[in-house]
């Protein structure tokens, strides 16, 4: 099933402000979770738990800066 131009730009930006604050402190917890790390090992988690949350939501963050492609010309 694939979304709609407007529903996938509806999805982002339920993504990019109520899941990415929820997903921030998710991963500031993981990254403490087990006391604080050498500066080069946290650096190391922030970066890879900072590309992994936008994997899943790859088809519905792409395309979405262009114009609508449905929209009448």
């Amino acid at each position: 099933m694939t979304l709609s131009y407007k529903a996938r730009r509806r999805w982002a930006l339920v993504i990019l402000l109520i899941g990415l604050p929820v997903y921030v402190l998710v991963a500031s917890w993981l990254a403490t979770a087990f006391g604080r790390q050498n500066l080069l090992v946290e650096l190391l988690i922030y970066v890879v738990l900072g590309v992994v949350w936008a994997l899943p939501f790859r088809f519905i963050f792409k395309g979405i800066g262009q114009a609508d492609p449905d929209a009448r010309r």
